[in-house]
């Protein structure tokens, strides 16, 4: 059953949680201590968050926390005890990027509602299809997607729809972004984003430098604001209408709610046809918070140069009279906000009924939704002097001071004159009222029964047994982005496999690589694009039968879309889940090989002692290659100079005069920023013998003939034979084997 329309706010703090109520959001977003992905804000501890679920409930609104980071197994082990407290207190749903998390939720808390997050990278009706499968209630669209792409995910599956409608906009894929983990060790699959996309770069192309001077902040969007197309919105399917802004201060919530809460009611009540925002209340949520002014984000273009700040992104001119006027305006505006919604919190109002007489006990009845309180007290007394008014009753009863109700109907029956304490006034009204807050949140809370409360640590388990007295040996598998590159690999007889990537491949030559391969004792896989969405899509259909025929020997996925969308075409062929669908845990690896995952990559952020850990069984190691550390549906190529269809490696030049080699895949319209340095384990021979994975993948992508000979060479002598471990003669990085992440 589809979820009513909803407006959801953020909140990083119990403040901007009260905030967000006050101003009218029908549910709230926030974080606890641990495994959030806004690790920095100020994230209420376990009492402040039942607490904080107790006052979303007391008035009217859901609270849903984000579990959305990805998590290691000694971490896993104390979710249950972590979530437990939250689940009883009538927690609504959990945010959710782990599939471990998932499964590990799904099995414990089966009655908990669990929304998939923008960190899933859900990129149509496939994946959003896939998770509903699982048991998610929700899906968090990927923020790149087109109205048209949330339309196919709400007319083909029944899941509920949520979408950011406004607020800060990521460069790259959320949950595909390495480029804070690579640069400090702040990942954003654990909630540390370091926002590096917020410096500035410069273009280079051909030994020079590209675009115009002063406008370095070429990976920082401006923020969105769909308030004018949120009827377009609506109509496209979603029900949860999503504000970003958890790092922010509740000034920021409240403003920010109290305006999409205005034109969300209008559209509800009088439709598309009347629907106008009036200037003054587009200026208001420019003056609360923008970098260099909005875009509508990505739901009408697929990309754009209008939807980047191009200069320092600033919520303000720099200097001058119109800068100081702004930040007066500001600075009045937050005062005016934190009066009306922050210094007092909303009254929820309640309907009540008095009665007294001489002969029967006095009865005050409150009612709340579908709450309903009855408390008795004393009859009423013969009056000494003169007799109590209605009046003076209503004025006794409709003091509710610091409660969060007040009255709206209030009828009191009185027989005759009649005399009442204002004691037991007073006492029945606050007991009324005691018992209908105890009312009110009483019909969400849980009991857990049976929940683990901590999983006992099994690494004595999970480290893999393999290795032996003498030094191992790991077959290697070769990831080739130029195809015609394939010659150059057939003739090491140690390479088991080929994986070739689909971004350039002639797909009419499949059939003739695979067989290449097969002549040379080696398989052939084909990995799948990064991005999955419309054209990838179209691509893949109209080449099925030619997939079917062409002597494949497994493919390679990278995200969830690719999974059902193989499924649903029937091609039964092995798989292997790239380093993009996160294993972090056992959970996590347990749940892909369900899914008919044969084979899987060993995550990217995870060190050695981490990677033993978790263990490595059947797993691969990719062990060189210049790693993507980011991957956007905005070109840099489009951005700095123009869209002419023709994919180019530009060098993306940050502060440092560091270069990153920056592509434009044309083909399914995305782009990829690779880091500067390849990876290379060369010299890590003894780390990759504890670990023991299954194989070792080399991945080539702008390596020349020479370099990509000369690199498989070396891993040759190393991993296949007894040659020692050496240092590159290249500079390279050994990611985070040895570093990790927090």
């Amino acid at each position: 059953m589809r979820h009513q329309t909803e407006l959801l706010a953020p909140a990083g703090s119990f403040e901007s949680l009260r905030a967000a109520v006050n101003a009218g959001a029908d549910a709230v977003y926030i974080g606890g201590t641990r495994f959030g992905a806004r690790a920095y804000a100020e994230n209420p501890d376990e009492k402040g968050l039942c607490e904080a679920i107790e006052f979303a409930h007391l008035h009217g609104c859901d609270l849903y926390l984000t579990v959305n980071t990805l998590l290691k197994d000694a971490e896993l082990e104390e979710l249950g005890t972590y979530l437990k407290p939250y689940y009883e207190s009538g927690l609504d749903a959990v945010i959710v990027q782990d599939m471990g998390v998932f499964s590990y939720i799904r099995e414990n808390f089966p009655d908990l509602d669990i929304h998939a997050s923008t960190q899933m990278t859900v990129l149509g009706a496939e994946g959003a299809e896939f998770l509903k499968k699982q048991g998610a209630t929700r899906v968090v669209t990927a923020r790149e997607l087109s109205l048209q792409e949330i339309q196919r995910i709400h007319d083909t599956v029944d899941v509920e729809i949520e979408s950011f409608i406004h607020g800060a906009l990521c460069y790259c894929y959320s949950g595909q972004c390495l480029m804070s983990s690579m640069f400090g060790g702040r990942s954003g699959n654990r909630g540390r984003c370091a926002q590096p996309c917020r410096l500035p770069y410069q273009l280079e192309g051909d030994g020079k430098l590209l675009g115009k001077k002063g406008e370095e902040y070429i990976l920082s969007p401006k923020d969105m604001c769909t308030i004018e197309i949120l009827p377009e919105i609506l109509k496209a399917g979603v029900c949860s209408l999503k504000i970003e802004g958890r790092m922010k201060r509740p000034e920021y919530t409240a403003g920010v709610v109290r305006v999409y809460r205005k034109y969300l009611d209008c559209y509800l009540e009088y439709g598309a046809e009347k629907y106008h925002v009036d200037p003054r209340d587009y200026g208001e949520l420019q003056a609360l918070y923008n970098r260099g002014g909005f875009s509508r984000g990505y739901y009408q273009v697929h990309n754009g140069r209008d939807m980047i700040s191009l200069t320092r992104p600033s919520h303000f001119e720099e200097k001058g009279k119109k800068a100081m006027q702004e930040k007066q305006r500001y600075e009045a505006l937050l005062q005016e906000i934190k009066k009306e919604y922050l210094d007092k919190d909303k009254k929820e109002t309640i309907e009540g009924s008095f009665q007294i007489s001489l002969e029967r006990p006095s009865e005050l009845t409150v009612r709340y939704r579908e709450a309903e309180v009855h408390v008795e007290g004393e009859a009423g007394q013969v009056p000494k002097n003169q007799p109590m008014t209605e009046a003076d009753i209503r004025k006794q009863l409709q003091k509710t001071g610091d409660t969060p109700f007040t009255f709206g109907k209030l009828s009191i029956q009185m027989d005759g004159d009649i005399f009442c304490p204002n004691g037991q006034l007073n006492r029945m009204r606050r007991e009324a009222l005691e018992k209908l807050m105890e009312q009110c949140t009483a019909g969400t809370r849980r009991t857990a029964e049976g929940l683990p409360e901590a999983r006992m640590s099994k690494k004595a388990e999970r480290g893999s047994a393999k290795k032996s007295q003498k030094s191992a040996h790991f077959p290697l598998r070769v990831q080739l982005e130029q195809a015609d590159y394939l010659n150059e690999v057939l003739d090491f007889p140690e390479v088991r496999a080929i994986y070739l990537t689909s971004e350039k491949l002639d797909f009419q030559k499949l059939p003739e690589y695979a067989e290449a391969c097969h002549e040379a004792g080696k398989e052939c896989l084909l990995v799948l694009p990064a991005i999955f969405r419309t054209p990838a899509r179209q691509w893949f259909e109209e080449r099925m039968e030619l997939l079917r025929n062409a002597g494949l020997d497994g493919l390679v996925l990278k995200n969830l879309e690719e999974l059902e969308f193989v499924k649903k075409q029937g091609l039964e062929l092995p798989l292997i889940g790239d380093h993009n669908l996160y294993s972090w845990n056992r959970e996590a690896s347990i749940f892909w090989k369900k899914q008919g995952i044969t084979g899987e990559t060993l995550p990217l952020e995870l060190n050695d002692r981490e990677l033993r850990e978790r263990g490595a069984d059947g797993a691969e190691l990719v062990a060189y290659g210049y790693l993507p550390l980011m991957t956007s549906a905005g070109c840099l190529h489009r951005t700095v100079e123009r869209c002419d269809h023709k994919e180019t490696v530009r060098m993306l030049v940050d502060r440092y005069k560091k270069e990153f080699p920056a592509v434009n895949y044309c083909r399914y319209c995305y782009n990829v920023i690779y880091n500067s340095e390849p990876l290379s384990l060369l010299n890590n021979k003894e780390e990759i013998e504890r670990i023991a994975p299954e194989s070792l993948r080399l991945c080539f992508t702008l390596e020349s003939r020479k370099e990509l000979r000369r690199i498989l060479k070396d891993y040759v002598d190393v991993f296949c034979g007894d040659a020692p471990g050496r240092k590159p003669e290249y500079s390279y990085t050994k990611g985070h084997l040895k570093r990790g992440v927090q």
